[in-house]
């Protein structure tokens, strides 16, 4: 079993930053896909930004050039959020795919103020 703990969300003005993180632990053998999604209230969720086992990356329309995704070695994932505007606000969710299995954080609030 593969654990995710996220960590970051918070509140901050427009145009402010916030950075998110997910850490991994439990055993695993392979990482095919680290990515983080959001929902916000009333919305379907929606893929932020995802980085592949050889570190291709892509995002959503809404958030390229604003929003970096990262993963280190240590099996973290981290989004560095620019720029930010009250429609980033929602609950983003880490996702992972590990050990050909898929798993999800139970998420971390991001509240961007006009």
């Amino acid at each position: 079993q593969v654990q995710l703990v996220e960590s970051g969300g918070g509140l901050v003005q427009t145009g402010g930053s916030l950075r998110l993180s997910c850490a991994t632990s439990g055993i695993i053998f392979s990482i095919s896909s680290m990515a983080w999604y959001r929902q916000a209230p009333g919305k379907q969720r929606e893929l932020v930004a995802r980085v592949t086992s050889i570190g291709g990356t892509n995002y959503g329309d809404s958030v390229k050039g604003r929003f970096t995704i990262s993963r280190d070695d240590k099996n973290t994932v981290n989004l560095q959020m620019n720029n930010l505007k009250p429609e980033d606000t929602a609950v983003y969710h880490c996702n992972v795919y590990a050990n050909f299995r898929e798993y999800w954080g139970q998420g971390t609030q991001v509240t961007v103020s006009s």
